[in-house]
């Protein structure tokens, strides 16, 4: 696999340089500008489906915190922030679908997926950096099938930055806030007729969330784009993250969180790192006026590794009755007591390091035609992607165990996972222009073989043989959406497709009747997803967009804890999403603007079809889906002066949500004590910020505040209870140039 990549990019390289070389020698020639449109195509108002863009312009006027903050004002996502300190974890969830850790919900940017693994492990430790972000296209409707895997919620693509066009641009920027937090931002980049190039440097850190949880995060980013010709483009990009934080990834019992919510005495110990290295090239061939080729391939090498110091909320262990206080990891400790700084400091735990290995190739053919005498615009693709995936765990009962070399080098590891995944997709779909109507019939087919080779050990012998097993799918996926413009500025869209998320390894999976997880053949989810609606801009400076959802799922997995899954049958999600924005500037001629901003959600369904055989499991028909809030709302007030002055001021509310199921049916004294049991309250916060842009000034100013009024609420039951952020607020200054 390593062999072919190396060839495979040695090969593009090459192609690359000898095309250069032969262009060079030729004469000049009048170059077309290249636009790199992300998902979305060039004609919005053909789109049969609900979207949402957020623009450069929206977010330097509301300066999100976190991308939770960027994406807030989108109607139909749920974002629960637990143990990270900045949505460096992102936990998304779309129309009802379970946001942990962003399983259901395609992230990709550039068009390039941003998982550990797409296929073998889709857990979104990492994010665009918002810094060198142009816009992030939402995208949950009708026309999916041109992406993949995750189908069954939506997408969201952050698209960066593109290389400046007409000399040296930039931008610096410092921003510094409570909590210690501290920023530093610079992009520069030179460019011409002939392509360009741009870097981008990144720093923040901070505390977070919980005491002793500090973070440091670094990325860089090069980019650059060659006009070989006025028909072929190359666009390149690299990039380097790092993340270091003192994360505790398990909560805290009911008796702990009611002394300090805050609290995290092992978190001077508990870690959290990730290094994260990719590679995307692009080379744009256009063919003729309507007729493009794109070919994209992409590498990600990634490494995270986690260390914790509790594995039992509030005592809870599965097995015993919970007694309120965090139980420390192979440590003595007192029972039905708390335990110090001091018992963390010389106590053992457990350690997580997982490598992930990807890459991939995806040839894309746009083009326009008149099949049948009617004018259509046609998309056919096909993507081969491989992964390699070693997960491991590290246990000891020493404060040396604390050090992972040197669990590594003097134990075996407890348990040693490997999995390979070959992936190819094939998709088409095609929009048929008649009058007032766009029709867009799609296809996709995944064809996917993942392999599991499980060893686990106990001490230093192994104890269990391993186990190698083949899982292979192949689920053809249809779309097909209808999109009718005959009112100007409006459009009605109706569509229905079928959506899709991977089977989880073999390892993760649990079989039921037995008593822990077993090797066995997972099987993927897969949805049909119903929705109508209207977006129109019809009323001078007013936006709105309203749609009806519903979605059915098969074969839902659900979270047991303790590391397995099960699939519980069938689901059922329905829902109202309503989002505009009104600009009485705009309305009344003035350039004085006062605008008001609101997205509405109310998930009216959102409930399990099928009751499982075995109560443990907790999975009882028409009872409400984890972490599917019933009604999410934001609304903002603003302002905006000619002088440039925007002052923003506005409220985010998530309604009460329920657990997963095996939570809901605990034993009572573990449901009284472990924290893992009951709702989450619902729970509203005030935000506000202010930026100022002088006329003709290259500086602007801001400050941006989060949850203004402190509130101190529960986000989250997984692993334990975990608190919300505290006030936030930064401020900071940026210099254009």
């Amino acid at each position: 696999m390593h062999l072919r990549k190396k060839i495979y990019i040695a090969l593009l390289s090459a192609l690359a340089v000898s095309h250069a070389q032969a262009e060079s020698k030729a004469e000049a020639i009048e170059l077309k500008a290249v636009t790199v449109i992300g998902i979305l195509p060039e004609k919005l108002e053909s789109v049969p489906g609900s979207f949402t863009v957020v623009d450069e312009k929206e977010m330097e006027a509301k300066r999100p915190f976190s991308v939770k903050e960027a994406l807030s004002n989108v109607a139909g996502i749920n974002i629960v922030t637990s143990e990270d300190p900045m949505s460096l974890a992102l936990n998304i969830g779309v129309r009802g679908n379970d946001p942990r850790r962003s399983a259901r919900t395609l992230l990709l940017e550039d068009g390039m997926p941003l998982f550990l693994a797409p296929y073998g492990d889709p857990a979104a430790h990492y994010s665009t950096p918002l810094d060198r972000v142009q816009r992030i296209e939402v995208v949950k409707g009708s026309g999916q099938v041109l992406y993949g895997p995750q189908t069954v919620g939506g997408m969201i693509n952050f698209v960066t930055k593109p290389v400046p066009k007409d000399g040296f641009a930039g931008s610096v920027s410092a921003t510094i806030g409570n909590n210690d937090f501290t920023g530093l931002h610079a992009n520069l980049g030179y460019g011409n007729e002939r392509g360009g190039m741009m870097i981008d440097v990144l720093q923040k850190k901070g505390d977070g969330v919980r005491k002793n949880h500090e973070f440091d995060v670094q990325d860089f980013a090069i980019k650059g784009q060659l006009n070989l010709t006025d028909q072929h483009t190359l666009i390149a990009k690299a990039s380097y993250y790092e993340e270091d934080s003192n994360v505790s990834e398990t909560g805290l019992g009911v008796t702990e969180y009611a002394r300090d919510k805050f609290q995290a005495p092992s978190g001077k110990n508990d870690t959290f790192e990730h290094e994260r290295k990719s590679f995307q090239l692009q080379h744009i061939f256009q063919i003729a006026d309507k007729v493009k080729l794109s070919t994209q391939a992409y590498y990600v090498d990634a490494w995270r590794s986690s260390f914790r110091q509790t594995d039992e909320p509030g005592g809870f262990s599965g097995a015993n009755n919970a007694t309120g206080f965090s139980v420390l990891e192979r440590c003595p400790q007192p029972a039905g007591t708390a335990f110090t700084e001091v018992q963390a400091a010389n106590c053992g735990g457990r350690h997580r390091p997982r490598s992930y290995d990807y890459w991939g190739i995806e040839p894309r053919l746009d083009f326009s035609h008149n099949l049948f005498g009617i004018a259509s615009d046609a998309v056919i693709g096909f993507r081969y992607h491989e992964e390699d995936i070693k997960r491991e765990q590290y246990r000891g009962n020493t404060a040396l165990f604390q050090n992972l070399s040197y669990a590594q080098d003097n134990s075996l590891p407890r348990e040693k996972i490997l999995i390979d995944v070959e992936a190819k997709s094939y998709y088409g779909q095609n929009t048929f222009y008649m009058g007032d109507w766009a029709v867009t019939p799609g296809i996709r087919v995944e064809d996917i073989k993942t392999k599991t080779d499980i060893q686990r050990a106990n001490g230093n012998a192994h104890t269990n043989p391993q186990s190698k097993l083949t899982n292979k799918q192949t689920k053809v996926l249809p779309g097909f959406g209808v999109a009718w413009n005959g009112i100007d500025n409006t459009t009605i869209f109706a569509g229905v497709h079928k959506g899709f998320a991977p089977p989880r390894p073999s390892r993760d999976i649990f079989a039921a009747g037995a008593n822990t997880a077993v090797a066995g053949e997972t099987k993927p989810e897969e949805s049909t997803n119903w929705e109508i609606g209207v977006r129109s801009k019809y009323v001078k400076g007013v936006s709105l967009e309203s749609t009806l959802f519903h979605t059915k799922l098969d074969d839902i997995v659900i979270n047991r804890g303790g590391g397995t899954y099960e699939n519980a049958g069938e689901t059922a999600m329905a829902g109202l999403e309503l989002a505009g924005r009104v600009d009485f500037g705009t309305i009344y001629d003035t350039s004085h603007n006062v605008y008001v901003t609101a997205s509405y959600t109310n998930m009216f369904t959102a409930e399990f079809k099928k009751t499982s055989p075995v109560a443990s499991h907790g999975v009882v028909s028409g009872e409400r889906l984890p972490y599917a809030p019933r009604h999410i709302a934001s609304i903002n007030l603003g302002y905006q002066h000619p002088v440039g002055v925007d002052a923003r001021i506005g409220v985010d509310y998530i309604s009460r949500q329920e657990p997963h199921p095996s939570q809901r049916v605990l034993a009572p004294v573990d449901a009284a004590l472990s924290g893992l049991a009951g709702d989450i309250p619902s729970y509203s916060l005030l935000n506000a910020s202010v930026s100022y842009k002088p006329a003709d000034s290259k500086a602007s100013y801001f400050i941006s505040a989060h949850n203004l009024a402190d509130k101190q609420y529960l986000v989250t039951r997984i692993d334990g209870m975990f608190a919300g952020r505290e006030r936030q607020v930064f401020g900071g200054i940026r210099y254009d140039f």
